[in-house]
């Protein structure tokens, strides 16, 4: 007999007791993209279990898309819980990386034509 892989452990706690009934984030949201990465400070020990499992998932870089998928909790409660962390200096953000404008195709083409004319 095979066995079956675990599935994700989700949260018991209902998102809004975890937010303290909170639905938005104090300050600007950070998007989904937003790069958090844990503070030099100390972690005081009065903290709440889901605060400690996202300072342990920060020690690098991390989307806050990731720290909810890790978490197992939707985006916009992790957003609650990170401006929490924000709030307090326990965690730093850095904004997402904006997309590359797109090339112009046109010097695309030339730089073809002169590699071509090379050979």
């Amino acid at each position: 007999m095979t066995e079956r892989p675990e599935a994700p452990r989700v949260s018991a706690i209902r998102p809004y007791v975890i937010t303290r009934g909170r639905t938005e984030s104090e300050g600007e949201p950070l998007s989904w993209e937003s790069l958090v990465m844990t503070a030099e400070a100390a972690f005081p020990a009065a903290l709440q279990p889901e605060h400690l499992a996202i300072l342990e998932h920060c020690e690098g870089l991390i989307s806050v898309g990731e720290v909810a998928a890790h978490l197992g909790q939707p985006p916009s409660v992790t957003q609650v819980l990170l401006s929490d962390l924000l709030r307090w200096g326990l965690i730093v953000t850095r904004p997402p990386i904006p997309p590359a404008e797109r090339t112009d195709v046109t010097m695309l083409r030339k730089v073809l034509h002169g590699l071509e004319s090379c050979l």
